[in-house]
């Protein structure tokens, strides 16, 4: 066997080995924040995780690169959640209804995880670094706008539109959710979905019929 093979292999097990033990201490981050709210320090992930934080430090330059990798995380679970849920339906209306209750579902099972993921870390922004609820944000519009355009389609209308509606629909429903966590949840969460897929059909409904059926 040649040097460089034996070499190229070593690499390859210690960069898996570095990819397993990052996800390891995104889950250590998401226990530690269950455990002690979105406040959590370094020093309590570092706990969690079982080991020191010059080893967390290791693996993730600084608390926002640890923060980002926790919102990859959220964003992944969330989208699919939502592309499950859309696609229980074929009915426009019952596929914004069911992707607001799973956002606020979503949000009120864990609302101390989402305050961390919107919460950003403690320290002035630097040139390239990204906003980490913007990706987020961005991941669900995406999701919302193909929603949009399917909706669209079926209704032989041009689906050129659907990002900024998409967009403009999570906009409404995270602002919404925001307000609702912070007011601590003033009506239950089956009324707020109802008043938003309300406020929400009302604008999509007139873009999304046949335009033989509109007037």
């Amino acid at each position: 066997m040649k040097i460089g093979t034996r070499r190229d292999r070593r690499d390859s097990r210690w960069d898996e080995h570095r990819r397993a033990r990052r996800e390891q201490l995104v889950d250590a981050t998401i226990a530690a924040v269950g455990r002690h709210g979105a406040g959590v320090g370094m020093e309590e992930i570092a706990t969690a995780a079982g080991t020191s934080k010059t080893v967390v430090y290791r693996h993730f330059a600084d608390r926002t690169e640890l923060h980002v990798a926790v919102c990859a995380r959220v964003a992944d679970s969330l989208t699919a959640r939502l592309r499950e849920a859309m696609e229980r339906s074929g009915e426009p209306r019952q596929m914004v209804a069911a992707a607001v209750e799973t956002y606020l579902a979503f949000l009120e099972a864990d609302p101390e995880l989402y305050r961390f993921v919107v919460q950003a870390p403690d320290r002035p922004a630097a040139p390239g670094d990204t906003d980490p609820i913007a990706n987020l944000s961005s991941l669900v519009g995406n999701q919302a706008a193909a929603l949009v355009a399917v909706a669209l389609e079926q209704a032989g209308r041009d689906p050129a539109a659907a990002l900024p509606w998409g967009h403009g629909l999570v906009g409404l429903v995270r602002s919404a959710a925001d307000w609702w966590l912070q007011a601590d949840r003033p009506m239950p969460r089956v009324e707020l979905a109802a008043h938003l897929t309300d406020l929400a059909w009302a604008g999509l409904s007139g873009v999304v019929s046949r335009k033989e059926e509109q007037p």
